[in-house]
């Protein structure tokens, strides 16, 4: 780009300003905050009428089913994922809404003080087949995870379990290998399946789960494409369904799904389009939630790459103007990144370094350098799109030749995975917050697994690397809050000064519904839509 980008240019040039038939996918997860405009306070999702807890709840959803189904063993797309919420439970859950970890199928909430650790099931707990839960059955859930033969992504996500052993027809026991202060938040990763029913038919259960969740699903949407559940008789637990039913509307397109909730087909959405606000506004609630899904830079710190020195590293962050890339490219449906965390995070720290416009010190670090020309390579995800003609912007404003690359987000994973030549710098999404919110399990995800730190990043094995894995280890083992925060703490400073892969921003989430028809709804800042507690109006 020749010239500076403006908000209107910028809108004009990537369509935002045309026809409404060019809404669509570009904007369809960039809406503007609108708390405060919607007609509602930001608090005010409960409806005034009565509930009425033989109703049926309706929604639209904007992400396709998976292609490896509902087994919550390996599953990890966003519908599943969010339909698992309701029909499965582990012995702990995290509320989508509010990030409160509670007791589930477990009785009590275990504590990890300890490194064995034993866990009563809740009296009564009951699959939606009508058999009860038992110690077997959650001994069964957590070996398959843990069984290196199954490939389970959340295996990596409870390191700190060596063993789980039937101690009685109702308890289990952990054998640890060593006590951490965040047992009760990680097994929430693990759901509790029906042993029998799964080793009948595990491609059965694939693609029909049975759980001891509040709602039971009776259509997978495969052929309809509308996700079924009605009220898990069986329940007893502490969220029980308040609707008879719910339905879920599987469409992508976003105009379609805007529309679904204007003429009534449905009583929530999510990923509200950012042309759609005002339109959605005049008849529903629309509102914008804080979360950690981030856009983040990724450099290639191998030896013979510019980018394994920091001072270039550092520099690519002081050259960006992210206010102007939250403002014009994300209609500020993000906040620029102070820490690895957001700051709406528990455990928001600001980091000892924080990146901000300051383009006379990124022209003195690459001097010092001679950095004259970055490989820049980018996703082309929609709202991804609008940020990144910012961001090379910003990289020839302090003199450097971009040389730019825009692939689908599996080619440009294909296209750097172990191949440490192809690439310097990688603008891409992510969001582990969908499996868990404990700092620990968002830091891991990056900066401890292979694939991230050695295939991607080539940081392995380098002084800071080791730095970061000695702190991750520090911060698991701890059971005192206090200390186990001050680890954090000193943890997001080193990876705020080293930055082999580090937020360039923290998004929103846009969530529409109908206030008049639900009760107790809750927008959340993960992809997907929750019901928990909520009914439909009389």
């Amino acid at each position: 780009m020749s010239t500076p980008v403006s908000r209107r240019n910028f809108l004009r040039a990537t369509g935002i300003l045309g026809a409404a038939a060019g809404i669509g996918a570009t904007l369809a997860a960039c809406a503007p905050d609108n708390t405060g405009t919607s007609g509602s306070s930001s608090s005010s999702s409960t409806a005034t009428g009565t509930a009425n807890e033989n109703g049926t709840i309706t929604a639209a959803i904007s992400y396709e089913l998976g292609t490896n189904g509902y087994d919550p063993m390996t599953t990890s797309s966003a519908l599943t994922v969010a339909a698992n919420w309701h029909t499965l439970e582990g012995l702990t859950e995290v509320d989508p809404a509010t990030g409160e970890t509670y007791a589930a199928l477990a009785s009590t909430l275990p504590s990890g003080d300890a490194t064995s650790v034993d866990v009563k099931l809740r009296d009564g707990a009951t699959f939606s087949d009508g058999k009860a839960v038992t110690a077997d059955d959650v001994v069964f859930s957590f070996q398959r995870v843990m069984d290196k033969a199954n490939n389970s992504l959340y295996a990596a996500f409870i390191p700190f379990i060596k063993a789980v052993t039937k101690k009685d027809d109702s308890t289990v026991t952990f054998d640890l290998e060593y006590a951490t202060g965040i047992l009760a938040k990680r097994l929430a990763v693990v759901k509790i399946v029906p042993k029998a029913a799964v080793e009948a038919d595990a491609s059965g259960f694939d693609a029909n789960p049975i759980g001891s969740g509040p709602y039971k699903m009776t259509d997978n949407g495969g052929a309809s494409k509308v996700l079924k559940f009605e009220k898990n008789a069986s329940y007893n637990g502490p969220r029980p369904a308040r609707a008879a039913a719910m339905e879920w509307q599987i469409i992508p397109d976003a105009s379609t799904r805007t529309n679904s909730l204007q003429s009534g087909s449905a009583m929530a959405i999510d990923s509200v389009p950012y042309l759609s606000i005002p339109q959605v506004q005049a008849t529903s609630t629309v509102e914008s939630v804080q979360g950690f899904g981030l856009l983040f830079a990724m450099f290639n710190c191998s030896a013979d790459n510019p980018f394994n020195d920091v001072r270039n590293r550092q520099a690519f962050l002081y050259a960006l103007d992210m206010q102007k890339v939250v403002t014009t490219g994300m209609a500020d449906q993000a906040t620029p990144a102070t820490s690895f965390v957001h700051k709406d995070h528990p455990n928001y720290n600001e980091a000892s370094t924080v990146y901000a416009l300051d383009a006379a010190k990124a022209k003195s670090l690459i001097a010092e350098t001679g950095l004259t020309r970055i490989n820049l390579l980018c996703t082309d995800h929609d709202w991804v799109k609008n940020c990144t003609p910012l961001i090379q912007e910003s990289l020839k404003a302090i003199g450097l030749e971009v040389e730019f690359t825009e692939r689908k987000s599996a080619d440009v994973y294909y296209t750097i995975d172990g191949k440490p030549e192809a690439f310097d710098v990688v603008i891409a999404p992510g969001d582990p917050s969908v499996f868990g919110n404990d700092p620990d399990l968002l830091m891991r995800w990056w900066y401890a697994a292979d694939v991230w730190t050695d295939s991607r990043m080539h940081w392995k094995g380098s002084e800071s690397y080791e730095q970061v894995q000695m702190l991750l280890n520090e911060g698991i083992r701890a059971t005192d809050e206090a200390e186990q925060q001050d680890i954090w703490n000193r943890t997001f400073d080193a990876l705020s000064e080293n930055i082999p892969l580090y937020p360039l921003f923290h998004r929103k989430v846009p969530t529409a519904w109908n206030a008049d028809s639900l009760v107790d709804f809750k927008p959340i800042a993960l992809t997907g839509l929750s019901f928990s507690g909520v009914a439909t109006t009389a």
